[in-house]
């Protein structure tokens, strides 16, 4: 239910530096397709394929063939490969959206890697309260009969324990569920993706992600010739991002009514105040592609960096947490036992 319509990142990205390849020491289109997905990891390429070169042998083109597929190819893979046939550039463009995949493949790497810790602490210190709500059930008894209830949630002892782990798993799966309804539903993302927008430090990284793969997808589709309108609401579905997807029809109302670029991109409020200025410059001149480009790369760096900040600040986070449930753990014991001393004073008086 939950699985991935389209064909995975890592499939795409194989497959299109394959095809790059291939296309471009003029091997047949047919045979191209047939090599290039040989060895993918993903069956549904593989079976996608077939139905491809069927297509193609009838008569259509790679682009309409490719479109006959659905949502099995993401929207972008399908406008640019759209693009390099209507312009002959059908190698080039593969070999960008190789590079445009193997970039998001490093991303999620990237992310992973740097968010490990975090997760490692925040189970970490899940099962160490864990244990001690265990340890504490088993001990004997306090003068009210019942065993220390270490949180005050009257969680204690084997039932305490598992109570207490369910209702973390409980969220972990729920807060799955809903990232996988989000992820995979347009109306989802454009619902929850403005407001992350304005969150400090994740709203930072969203934000440069999203103009990284603007700018690279409209300098992209703006060098291969196509039109302004289709490659702006390629560009805006290229980010992923919610917020700039659901901005396409301001900004396209704007470059309509004849509003510079740089007007239009400001109307929608996305976009910060340096980008900007390059854009206003770049039209100036009329080097908006080669600008755009430059600025793909330095906002991916921009972007890295926030993700780095972002990873250190969760780590950080969770281990105030941590240190704060010990403090709140050792407050506690220690009322505990200072509650004994007092006890054990009034009755020697």
């Amino acid at each position: 239910m939950f699985r991935n319509p389209q064909i995975s990142t890592h499939a795409l990205a194989a497959f299109s530096r394959s095809m790059a390849r291939m296309l471009e020491a003029g091997v047949d289109v047919r045979k191209s397709l047939q090599t290039s997905s040989q060895q993918s990891r993903d069956s549904r390429l593989a079976a996608s394929v077939q139905r491809l070169q069927k297509s193609i042998a009838s008569g259509s083109t790679m682009a309409e063939s490719i479109d006959k597929e659905g949502e099995l190819y993401p929207p972008l893979f399908r406008d640019l490969v759209n693009v390099g046939e209507l312009t002959g550039t059908a190698p080039e463009v593969f070999t960008s959206l190789a590079k445009y995949y193997d970039a998001r493949i490093q991303q999620v790497r990237d992310f992973r890697s740097q968010i490990a810790w975090p997760v490692i602490q925040l189970i970490a210190a899940v099962a160490i309260v864990g244990l001690l709500i265990f340890i504490l059930g088993i001990l004997p008894p306090g003068k009210d009969g019942k065993p220390f209830d270490v949180l005050g949630l009257g969680l204690y002892g084997s039932s305490g324990t598992g109570t207490w782990f369910l209702s973390w798993l409980a969220a972990a799966v729920l807060g799955f569920f809903l990232w996988k309804i989000a992820s995979h539903n347009t109306a989802g993302q454009m619902a929850l993706h403005p407001v992350l927008l304005q969150i400090p430090v994740i709203g930072k990284c969203m934000q440069s992600f999203a103009i990284s793969r603007f700018s690279w997808c409209f300098a992209l589709t703006q060098q291969a010739g196509m039109e302004i309108r289709p490659s702006l609401e390629c560009s805006l579905k290229a980010t992923s991002n919610g917020a700039f997807i659901a901005a396409e029809p301001l900004i396209w109302q704007e470059l309509k009514e004849g509003e510079t670029m740089t007007d239009a991109l400001t109307a929608s409020r996305l976009f910060p105040t340096d980008y900007l200025q390059v854009v206003a410059t770049a039209e100036e001149t009329g080097t908006i592609p080669e600008q755009l480009d430059r600025l793909s790369h330095l906002f991916d760096e921009e972007a890295r960096r926030a993700m780095s900040r972002l990873t250190t600040l969760l780590s950080g986070t969770i281990w105030l947490c941590v240190t704060g449930l010990i403090v709140f753990f050792i407050f506690r014991i220690a009322m505990l036992y200072v509650g004994t001393i007092n006890d054990a004073a009034g009755m020697a008086n």
